[in-house]
């Protein structure tokens, strides 16, 4: 375990059913008097904007929507963002959505006062000052974005996916209210569910890893194990949606505080040469991964088969660390996660130059319990296929 470690996070987070309608006072104490209301449009055209719009109003707050967001989105939709803000004269973002929507509402309101074009920040530390004020609002599950400091996106004519990482992302706010969930389709919440069991996951063996990420990643592993199955099939039980809420919110800290590792080097190359979704992405690899990883995990991995409820003649050693590989395999499986990148229509000659993506990918690999080769790289997306 790491020792020193630093621990930083979302300014204030409120969690609770029906927390969303506390959303005008979190603006005001902001100072803030207009909002850049930032969502992708399936969640637009589903009356979202909707469903927020009369809060602010109601408050005497003005707003503007932004609702160009894209699946696993390029850095120009945040520079577009930005430009909605500057020209509207909006003094806070808001993030309304999934992962691709916080990461752009967050890029937007850094650019808004730091200039320049997202894809000019990809990178560590690189942005110098702290952007428009965020609230970032989730509405599924899983990437814990809402507490990060990482805006990702993808480079389509490079064939890159890379992020923003800064601790100027970190929002101001994080509101998280498990109603806005009920609605997710049984296939996002199955593959953003397990994004937030693979962020836990692989925060709680990284090399980094510490007792604070430690005791976030244990209580959202314990929660998904629980919960993800029961959401995915029992979508309007409010109890599985607020677990899995809280689960993704903690895999947050978690992967804040210790990072991720493997499995998020080696999904990143299929978004940027295929375009799949990042949570089904690290669905699919995160059992190569683990077995990968077994003989440099194994305690953790028992520790992890317990929280998942695994019925284990022991507590520890080689047999619960597989044990925990199975109980992945076997939730994904009843979930209905594609068991291999076949199934995604991966081409095997294209194995390679993913792996050779995946190498540059240099701090998730960094955090690995186990070190990854070119070799392994190729290996593991051979065996997932």
């Amino acid at each position: 375990m790491q020792e020193p470690f630093t621990f930083q996070g979302a300014k204030k987070i409120v969690f609770g059913q029906g927390s969303i309608r506390t959303l005008p006072e979190e603006i005001h104490a902001l100072s803030a008097k207009r909002a850049l209301i930032v969502m992708d449009q399936g969640l637009a055209a589903l009356g979202m904007a909707q469903r927020v719009t009369p809060l602010l109003e109601a408050q005497g707050l003005a707003w503007t929507l932004f609702d160009e967001v894209t699946p696993e989105p390029a850095p120009e939709l945040a520079d577009a963002g930005a430009e909605a803000a500057r020209k509207e004269g909006c003094d806070v973002v808001l993030g309304i959505g999934g992962g691709s929507s916080l990461d752009v509402a967050k890029a937007a309101a850094m650019l808004v006062k730091n200039g320049g074009k997202a894809q000019d920040y990809i990178g560590l530390d690189t942005v110098s000052r702290p952007g428009l004020p965020t609230v970032m609002v989730p509405t599924t599950a899983g990437t814990g974005s809402e507490v990060t400091f990482t805006a990702v996106f993808t480079m389509r004519n490079d064939k890159k996916k890379g992020g923003i990482n800064s601790r100027f992302l970190y929002p101001d706010v994080a509101l998280l209210d498990p109603d806005l969930t009920l609605t997710l389709p049984p296939e996002p919440t199955a593959t953003t569910g397990t994004d937030a069991l693979t962020h836990a996951i692989e925060a709680f063996t990284s090399l980094q890893a510490n007792a604070l990420s430690d005791l976030a990643a244990r209580e959202s592993i314990r929660l998904i194990g629980t919960a993800l199955e029961k959401a995915v099939h029992q979508g309007k039980d409010t109890k599985p949606r607020r677990d899995m809420l809280l689960a993704s919110l903690l895999g947050g800290m978690a992967l804040a505080g210790a990072g991720v590792g493997a499995c998020h080097a080696l999904a990143y190359p299929l978004g940027a040469f295929f375009d799949i979704p990042h949570g089904l992405a690290n669905a699919v690899l995160l059992p190569y991964i683990m077995e990968f990883n077994l003989a440099h995990a194994s305690e953790k991995y028992a520790q992890i088969a317990l929280l998942m409820r695994e019925d284990l003649p022991g507590a520890s050693g080689a047999g619960s660390g597989e044990a925990a590989v199975k109980r992945i395999r076997e939730l994904t499986r009843k979930i209905g996660i594609p068991q291999r990148l076949s199934e995604l229509n991966i081409p095997e000659d294209s194995l390679k130059d993913m792996a050779a993506m995946a190498m540059t990918v240099a701090r998730p690999l960094a955090n690995n319990p186990r070190k990854v080769s070119l070799a392994d790289a190729v290996e593991i997306y051979r065996k997932a296929l």
